[in-house]
C-alpha cells in the first residue's frame, strides 16, 4: 500500500523552508501570528477542496508540526492540524460540520478536538437523557489549546455505548474551561468540566465508520503529533550545540575539537536519526491507513519524545554555564520536552503495548 504514494520529498523540503522562515518571526515569548498561519493554507491542508482545502494529507501537516517543534513555537495549530481537521474528516456530512470545516480552514474560528493528554484513546464524556432532553457529564484533563478555543469538540458516549462527539460554544451554560499550568510555557492546556450541559439536536455528530475505531485512530495521531514536535525539538538543540562547539574556545581550541564533546554530538545526532526515521514511518502508515498504524506510532512516540529530552539535557550540559542561564532559551526545549515525554502515553505505556503485541504475536 505504501508503495503506491508518491514521492513528494521536493514539494516538503521547500513547504518546510517556508515554515522555518514564518516561525522565525516569532520568539519562544509570543504566539505565531494566526493571520498569517491562515493565509499560509496550513489549516486547509488536509480538508476536501470542497471546503476551501487543498486536498493534502497528514505528511503534509507533519512537515509543519516538526518545524514548529524546532521553532518552539506558540499557537493552536497543532491541535486544530493533527485532531481537529482530522476528527471532522471522520464525521457524517452535515451542514453544521460543513460549516465549521470552511471555517476552519480559513483560521476564522480555532475549533479543538477534547482528547485529553492522559487519555489512551477512551472518553470520559457521556450523554445522559432526561424529561428536558439531552445532557452531556464528564470531564477531561490536559487538553491542549483548550483555554482559546473558539469551538469544543466533545466526545461522548450515548447511553448505548455509541460514541458520539458534541460541538459546543465553550461558553455554554454548564461547561467550564479552566487553565492549568504546565512546565512548558509555550503551549496552553486546560481542563473541560461538563456538568449537565444541554446537547442541541443539531449539535450531535456521529461518525460514518467503527466511532471506537476513528477515536483510536485520532488518538495514534495525537502521538505523532508529539512524537513530529519532539522530533523538531532534538533537531534544533542538535544544531544549536553543534554551532556552539564549533565557536565557543577554551583551552585555545574550539570544544568541538575535544573528544568528548564529538562523542556527544555524535550520539545526539546517531538520536535524531533514529526518530527521523521513526517519525517518518509512522506517518506513513498513518496516511497509508496501515494496519499496524498504532505500533508504528507507539515505536515513534515512545523513542523521539524519551530521545528529545535526553538531546536537550546534553545540549544544555554541552552548552557550559551558559547552557543553565535563561539568555540560551535552552531550557525552553528541554521543558516542552518534557511535557512531550509525558502526553498521549509515557515512552514506559507504548513500550508496554510494543511488548505485550509482540509477546500476543509469538
Amino acid at each position: 500500500m505504501t508503495d503506491s504514494l508518491p514521492d513528494l520529498s521536493e514539494f516538503h523540503d521547500e513547504l518546510r523552508s517556508v515554515a522555518r522562515g514564518l516561525l522565525a518571526r516569532s520568539g519562544h515569548d509570543a504566539p505565531v501570528d494566526w493571520e498569517s498561519i491562515s493565509t499560509s493554507g496550513w489549516l486547509g491542508l488536509e480538508v476536501p477542496s470542497e471546503f476551501d482545502g487543498a486536498d493534502a494529507t497528514f505528511a503534509e501537516v507533519a512537515v509543519i508540526l516538526r518545524e514548529i517543534g524546532r521553532a518552539s513555537a506558540r499557537g493552536p495549530y497543532p491541535a486544530v492540524a493533527s485532531l481537529t481537521v482530522a476528527a471532522l474528516a471522520l464525521l457524517e456530512s452535515g451542514p453544521e460540520r460543513e460549516r465549521l470545516l470552511r471555517d476552519t480552514a480559513s483560521g476564522s474560528t480555532v475549533p479543538v478536538f477534547v482528547l485529553g493528554g492522559e487519555s489512551a484513546g477512551r472518553t470520559q464524556f457521556q450523554v445522559e437523557v432526561g424529561p428536558q432532553g439531552a445532557f452531556l457529564r464528564g470531564a477531561a484533563t490536559f487538553v491542549l489549546d483548550a483555554p482559546g478555543a473558539g469551538r469544543l469538540l466533545v466526545p461522548a458516549r450515548e447511553p448505548d455505548g455509541t460514541i458520539v462527539v458534541i460541538d459546543l460554544d465553550p461558553r455554554a451554560p454548564g461547561l467550564v474551561v479552566t487553565e492549568q499550568p504546565v512546565v512548558d510555557a509555550t503551549r496552553s492546556f486546560g481542563t473541560v468540566l461538563a456538568e449537565g450541559v444541554t446537547i442541541p439536536p443539531e449539535s450531535l455528530w456521529r461518525f460514518h465508520g467503527d466511532p471506537q475505531e476513528a477515536l483510536h485512530r485520532l488518538h495514534d495521531r495525537a502521538a505523532v503529533a508529539v512524537a513530529c514536535d519532539s522530533l523538531g525539538v532534538g533537531e534544533a538543540m542538535l544544531d544549536a550545540t553543534v554551532a556552539y562547539a564549533g565557536m565557543r574556545e577554551q583551552f585555545g581550541r574550539k570544544i568541538g575539537s575535544f573528544q568528548a564533546v564529538k562523542h556527544a554530538c555524535a550520539d545526539m545526532f546517531v538520536q535524531v536519526t533514529v526518530a527521523r526515521t521513526l517519525v517518518d514511518a509512522a506517518v506513513l502508515s498513518l496516511v497509508s491507513a496501515d494496519p499496524e498504524a498504532t505500533t508504528a506510532a507507539s515505536m515513534a512516540k515512545s523513542y523521539s519524545c524519551a530521545a528529545a529530552v535526553e538531546i536537550a539535557g546534553k545540549a544544555m550540559q554541552l552548552h557550559g554555564g551558559m547552557g543553565y542561564t535563561w539568555e540560551s532559551g535552552i531550557h525552553v526545549y528541554l521543558k516542552r520536552a518534557t511535557l512531550n515525554r509525558s502526553l498521549f502515553g509515557s515512552p514506559s505505556l507504548h513500550r508496554a503495548y510494543l511488548a505485550q503485541r509482540y509477546r500476543s504475536a509469538s
